[in-house]
């Protein structure tokens, strides 16, 4: 490793280290921040109300103003950038929105040309001791915070100029705002390039599953592994099973944090398990759990022994799990219920599925859908990590 890599990463480390504390521990900076041994930053941070660090304004122009090919970004009150024809201003800039469901959550840093909605805030004009950026990160750190304790609801309808301008902000010397943003457009990169790998995941296998199982009317799909020609067989998935059953209650004496067996409810949160037993399971693995409660008809390969409870539902068969998960989420589950919706045995026995004619086919479309989830599931598990 060279040293100016080593350099990058001393650096780096040190400025999340500020980070830490700029942004999650206030109690840090009443008096400043002083990394003294290193010699590396040693002076104290400055505190000044928004107004007086730059200027705040709102925008001028009506949701119905965009232009779907517009040429300009259209900052409007949610998270969606639209597009627009024109520009109200060309700067660098804060925004947040006024009012709407992305009050004290939506921000956005522009420093450009954009058009503007009239109940978006604007702040712009910074002054020369505190970067755009910075603020940009600072004031979407700490703003949604300052409006939950000026209101007494559990959350906020509006936004008003005094929210804005009364803030106070926290800021070191230039040299080190600029350490601070370096890190922060950094992790914000890697967030992005996850988003859009996730992203193009998804997308690819809701592609895969429309094309690699048979639509309605056909009994062939349209894309195929090499060497497979044969018409697949529609059958009952009760008579392709072993064993289908449904999860009863769980016993609370024998639950453990930490166990051998995972037991399983309709959650889909931490995949559903809500805790373990040590010394007992209900269903031999492979199978499949299938919800029955909830987000009814979601399909999960188990490749490890454990217990549905909570009307979870349950299956073992001679096919591939990985196959039967994603057959069974190809399907339109369709509950006819007054009531709370709930799957039962007979309904989920009941559906009509497609099975090739070999396992063997069965088994290579498995892997490829594994494949593909094990790469969402690592790239979500970055994008927590970074967020």
């Amino acid at each position: 490793m060279s040293a100016a890599t080593l350099f990058i990463y001393h650096d780096m480390i040190l400025s999340i280290g500020y980070l830490l504390c700029t942004f999650c521990r206030r109690a840090y900076l009443t008096d400043g921040l002083h990394i003294d041994k290193a010699n590396y930053i040693n002076y104290t941070w400055e505190q000044r109300k928004v107004h007086e660090v730059c200027l705040i304004s709102t925008g001028k122009s009506n949701t119905q103003d965009h232009i779907e090919d517009g040429e300009y970004p259209f900052y409007v009150r949610s998270p969606i950038i639209e597009r627009s024809n024109r520009y109200l201003y060309d700067e660098e800039a804060v925004l947040t929105v006024g009012d709407g469901v992305g009050t004290g959550k939506v921000y956005h840093y522009v420093n450009g040309k954009y058009d503007l909605h009239q109940r978006v805030y604007r702040m712009y004009s910074f002054q020369k001791n505190i970067l755009g950026e910075y603020f940009y990160y600072y004031f979407s750190n700490h703003f949604y915070e300052r409006v939950m304790t000026m209101t007494a609801k559990t959350s906020v309808d509006s936004v008003r100029y005094e929210m804005i301008a009364d803030m106070e902000v926290l800021y070191p010397s230039e040299t080190e705002q600029r350490k601070i943003t370096k890190t922060f457009s950094y992790i914000d990169n890697l967030i992005a390039l996850h988003q859009r790998k996730y992203d193009k995941l998804v997308n690819v296998k809701k592609a895969m599953l429309e094309k690699m199982f048979p639509k309605d009317g056909a009994d062939v799909p349209e894309i195929r592994f090499k060497g497979f020609t044969e018409a697949w067989e529609q059958r009952k998935l009760g008579d392709e099973t072993i064993e289908m059953l449904a999860g009863g209650d769980i016993d609370k004496d024998k639950v453990v944090e930490n166990g051998e067996y995972p037991i399983y409810a309709n959650a889909l949160v931490n995949d559903g398990i809500v805790g373990y037993y040590d010394d007992y399971y209900r269903v031999k693995a492979p199978a499949v759990s299938v919800t029955g409660r909830g987000d009814v008809g979601h399909a999960q390969a188990r490749m490890t022994d454990f217990t549905p409870v909570v009307r979870l539902l349950a299956i073992r068969s001679d096919h591939d799990c990985y196959f039967l998960e994603n057959a069974i989420n190809t399907q339109r589950i369709i509950i006819e219920s007054t009531g709370v919706p709930q799957l039962t045995v007979p309904q989920l026995s009941s559906y009509d599925i497609f099975f090739p004619r070999k396992l063997e086919e069965e088994q290579k479309i498995g892997v490829y859908f594994h494949s593909i989830d094990n790469l969402i599931t690592l790239h979500q598990r970055k994008l927590l990590n970074l967020v």
